[in-house]
């Protein structure tokens, strides 16, 4: 449990999440707990998988308060709102509950003591990155989330963090839960577009940063990363020296991801639109952070360092050796304990 004192917890704003059982919203979390901040977790009584319910205690141990609910209830949200002095909000929601964010916003605006909230965004500035379909719609929700919060007048932060440091798999939903590719590489067209990449840690860890920060105060924060700007081909290279061997390389064509994409099969289509843009339109890249209402968070906080993409790919291969051992060890047991068992032998039609 994460031990902070009463009166460094009463310094800080006190912060809800939503989302908190999801990949970017346990690090959130997990950075709000850290930051020494009164932390309260939005969570619905039941989870629909033990890792979620595993996650909820977890947070719970290191010091966070658990409320069940769900964000659709307004009535319900403003209370939690006044009950609990929140002065944050900050919603890490999947993108099939993106528009339940509706609620969540008019609460807070009915409320009217939020000093700032942040929408699920935690990807590409919807704004400017235009997907085919079916990820289009994805945005077209967040931008309905972004009006509506400046109609409102609302104060905000939103978090560009651009792509989850892992292998881009465009046929994967959290591509940071999976190893990078051990028997060939997918190059997306020909492999040289660059994007940024970011650790969770590192997602959590800023987007705690801004959260008070005047300097972010309704505007875009934009995560660019340049020990991380990377594109495919270099990717590869970097993973082949962690691994000690060659791999051969496939294309992935733009028609070949186009076509992916129009299969609409739920989620890996809208996977398959996201890589799209980013690896052949390069949505990541093709514009400059220089607008009033926008900033790099490298320029607030240039003292910060991010987890390079050479660190992550440690991981990945520390994450191996675990596997590797634990499987020896799970085929010895095996071994030991393996007793044949004779079954009576029984009338079997075809």
């Amino acid at each position: 449990m994460t031990l902070i004192t009463a009166s460094v917890a009463a310094t800080k704003g006190r912060v809800l999440i939503v989302g908190a059982t999801g990949f970017i919203g346990q690090f959130i979390a997990e950075a709000s707990l850290d930051s020494g901040r009164a932390t309260f977790v939005l969570a619905r009584s039941f989870y629909d998988t033990p890792s979620k319910a595993k996650t909820v205690k977890t947070l719970q141990d290191k010091g966070a308060t658990v409320i069940h609910g769900v964000i659709r209830d307004q009535e319900f949200v403003e209370r939690v709102l006044k009950e609990h002095e929140i002065d944050i909000v900050i919603s890490a929601v999947g993108g099939a509950k993106i528009l339940d964010q509706t609620i969540l916003v008019r609460a807070i605006k009915a409320v009217g003591t939020i000093k700032r909230f942040l929408p699920s965004e935690f990807g590409h500035d919807v704004d400017r990155a235009d997907p085919v379909e079916p990820g289009l719609t994805m945005y077209k929700e967040k931008r309905e989330i972004r009006r509506l919060i400046e109609e409102c007048g609302v104060p905000y932060t939103y978090i560009c963090c651009n792509s989850i440091a892992s292998w881009p798999y465009y046929d994967n939903t959290h591509p940071s839960e999976v190893l990078p590719p051990l028997e060939q590489f997918q190059i997306y067209g020909d492999g040289t577009v660059k994007a940024y990449f970011v650790a969770g840690l590192d997602i959590g860890k800023f987007t705690m940063k801004t959260v008070d920060d005047f300097r972010a105060l309704n505007k875009s924060v934009h995560f660019r990363p340049s020990c991380n700007f990377l594109n495919v081909n270099e990717l590869a290279s970097l993973w082949e020296k962690k691994i000690g061997r060659i791999l051969p390389r496939v294309t992935v064509t733009e028609d070949d991801l186009l076509d992916a994409a129009a299969e609409n099969i739920i989620p890996q289509s809208i996977v398959a639109s996201f890589t799209h843009d980013i690896f052949i339109k390069g949505c990541q890249v093709n514009f400059s952070v220089d607008g009033p209402d926008e900033v790099e968070v490298s320029d607030l906080y240039p003292d910060e360092s991010f987890r390079t993409m050479d660190e992550c790919f440690n991981d990945f291969v520390s994450k191996m050796d675990i596997d590797r051992r634990k499987g020896a060890a799970d085929e010895i047991n095996s071994t030991k304990n393996h007793v044949v068992e004779a079954f009576p032998i029984t009338a079997m039609c075809a």
